[in-house]
C-alpha cells in the first residue's frame, strides 16, 4: 500500500505537540518524542509538497506558531553538537551498548532543516519566523561559512573514506564522528536551499535581517566563493562527480555542462541580493566587495544562461558595476535587532558541558537492552520503510554508487545496493542503524 500524508487531524495535533528543549533534556524520553513528531512531519511535508497538497502542513506551522519553535530546537541541537558531542566522545569509561540513541541527536538537526527546506519556499513562513529569522539567518551562515571553507578535494576524501573498510577497528564512537561529518556536509547544503529560499523574500524581510545578509555576514561574496569552490562537484580517477539527492554520482561527459540544483540555488540567491532595489541600496559596493562580484563574470557563459534565463540580467548588472562606482549604502536610523537564541543557550549552559553530557551518558545514552528494544519498536514505525520509499517513487538507487539497485539489506531492510561490494562498503556506516533495527521483532537475521 503506497504511502500518503498524514490525515489533517493527525498533521494538526503533531504541529500542536511541538515544544522547544533544554540543552540538558537532550536524548531523553520527552525529547526523542519530539524527534518522533518532528521525523514524521518531515515525511509528512515530503509527501505533500510532492502532490503539490503542501499548504495545511504551512497554515498549521503558521497559525500555532511554530517556525520559531524549531529555529530554536535546530540551534539548540547545533550547539549540543559543537558543546557536548565532543564531550562524550573523550569519556573514556562511555561504551555504549548501541550508538544509535547518539545517532539519533545528530540527525535531529538533519530532520529539522529537511522540514524547513520543505515548507520555506512559502513567503507567509518566512513571515511567521518573525525575530528568529535573524537566529535562522546566522545558522545558515555558519554552515555556509564551513561549506565553502572544504576544498573539493577533501570533501572527496572524506567521502571515500567514510564508506571504505578502515585498516584499523574504530571505536562506535569514532565511528559516530564519521557518520556527524558527513551529514554536517548534507546539512550545510539544505542550510543552501533554506537561505535562498529567505532571499527570496527579501522585499518584506525586516530591515534587520536585510543588513544581517548584506553587511553582518556580507552573503554576496560568500555566495562567490561558493561559485567558485563548488564543494558538491570534484573530480576523481579522471571523472566527474556530483553530490546530488544524498550521494555522490558520476556524471556522464554530455551532463558535465549541466547545472544541478545546488548551483541553482546559488545563482537564484545572488540575483535576489544583488538585483533588488532594497538590497543594492543596503550594500556596501567598496572595492574588495565590487572586485569579488566582479569575479561572477567568467563563470556566466552562454550555456550556464541558457539554464538560468534570469542570469542575463545580472550580466547586465555586473557590466554596469566594472564602470561604476555605486553610492555608499544609507545609513537607517532604526533600532537594530539581533539575534538571541544562540546567545542565550551558550550563557545559560555555560561551564556546565561536562555536566550535561554525564547526565545524558546516566539518563539517555545507556539504555538497559530491553529499553533499547522497545525504543527500536517506535524508531521502526516512525522511520516507516514504506514512508522512505514513498519519498522516492523511481526505482530505488544503490546507497554507496547511485544506480539502480535490486538487493536491499536482509537484516533491517531500509538501505539498497547494486552489488554485494557495494553492500559490505557501506557497511561501517549502515552497521549501528541496521543493528538496532534489527532488533525489532520480525527482522531477518544475516547480511
Amino acid at each position: 500500500m503506497a504511502a500518503a500524508p498524514l490525515p489533517p487531524a493527525e498533521a494538526e495535533a503533531l504541529v500542536r505537540a511541538l515544544q522547544g528543549s533544554e540543552l540538558r533534556d537532550i536524548g531523553g524520553q520527552r525529547w526523542l518524542r519530539q524527534h518522533e513528531y518532528v521525523e514524521k512531519l518531515n515525511m509528512h511535508g515530503i509527501l505533500s509538497a510532492s502532490a503539490g497538497q503542501e499548504q495545511l502542513l504551512t497554515e498549521l506551522l503558521v497559525t500555532h506558531a511554530k517556525i520559531p519553535v524549531l529555529i530554536g530546537e535546530l540551534i539548540s541541537v547545533e550547539i549540543w553538537k559543537h558543546k557536548i558531542f565532543p564531550v562524550l566522545c573523550r569519556l573514556e569509561d562511555f561504551k555504549p551498548r548501541s550508538t544509535f540513541p547518539i545517532y539519533v541527536v545528530l540527525y535531529h538537526e538533519a530532520s529539522i532543516i529537511n522540514l524547513l527546506e520543505t515548507v520555506f519556499f512559502h513567503k507567509e513562513i518566512c513571515e511567521s519566523a518573525e525575530d528568529s529569522i535573524l537566529d535562522l539567518i546566522d545558522y545558515c551562515h555558519r554552515k555556509l561559512t564551513l561549506l565553502a571553507a572544504r576544498s573539493t578535494k577533501a570533501q572527496a576524501v572524506t567521502s571515500a573514506e567514510l564508506c571504505a573498510e578502515p585498516l584499523a577497528s574504530p571505536s562506535s564512537m569514532q565511528e559516530l564522528q564519521k557518520q556527524a561529518e558527513v551529514m554536517e556536509f548534507e546539512i550545510s547544503l539544505k542550510a543552501l536551499s533554506v537561505l535562498r529560499f529567505i532571499t527570496d523574500q527579501v522585499d518584506s524581510l525586516p530591515l534587520s535581517a536585510l543588513t544581517r545578509m548584506l553587511n553582518t555576514h556580507n552573503l554576496p561574496c560568500l555566495f562567490v566563493e561558493l561559485v567558485e569552490q563548488c564543494p558538491w562537484s570534484c573530480w576523481e580517477a579522471g571523472k566527474l562527480k556530483k553530490f546530488e539527492n544524498g550521494t555522490w554520482h558520476v556524471v556522464p561527459p554530455e551532463d558535465q555542462v549541466k547545472i544541478t540544483k545546488l548551483d541553482g540555488q546559488v545563482w537564484l540567491a545572488l540575483l535576489n541580493l544583488l538585483l533588488s532595489p532594497e538590497c543594492q541600496r543596503k550594500y556596501r559596493f567598496d572595492g574588495f566587495n565590487k572586485s569579488q562580484l566582479l569575479k561572477l563574470r567568467a563563470f556566466l557563459t552562454d550555456v550556464l544562461i541558457d539554464q538560468l534565463p534570469n542570469l542575463v540580467e545580472m550580466q547586465r548588472f555586473l557590466s554596469y558595476l566594472a564602470v561604476t562606482d555605486p553610492a555608499p549604502p544609507k545609513k537607517d536610523l532604526i533600532l537594530e535587532q539581533v539575534p538571541v537564541i544562540w546567545d542565550h543557550i551558550l550563557k545559560k549552559n555555560s561551564g556546565k558541558w561536562e555536566a550535561i553530557a554525564k547526565h545524558q551518558v546516566k539518563h539517555a545514552f545507556s539504555p538497559t537492552e530491553e529499553e533499547l528494544k522497545l525504543q527500536a519498536r517506535r524508531w521502526a514505525q516512525t522511520y516507516s520503510l514504506d514512508m522512505m520509499e514513498a519519498l522516492a517513487p523511481d526505482k530505488p538507487r544503490c546507497r554507496v554508487c547511485g544506480v539502480e539497485a535490486t538487493k536491499r539489506c536482509s537484516r533491517c531492510r531500509n538501505e539498497w545496493y547494486c552489488t554485494r561490494a557495494c553492500q559490505v562498503q557501506h557497511w561501517q556506516k549502515h552497521k549501528p542503524a541496521c543493528n538496532l533495527m534489527a532488533a525489532v521483532p520480525g527482522s531477518v537475521d544475516g547480511l
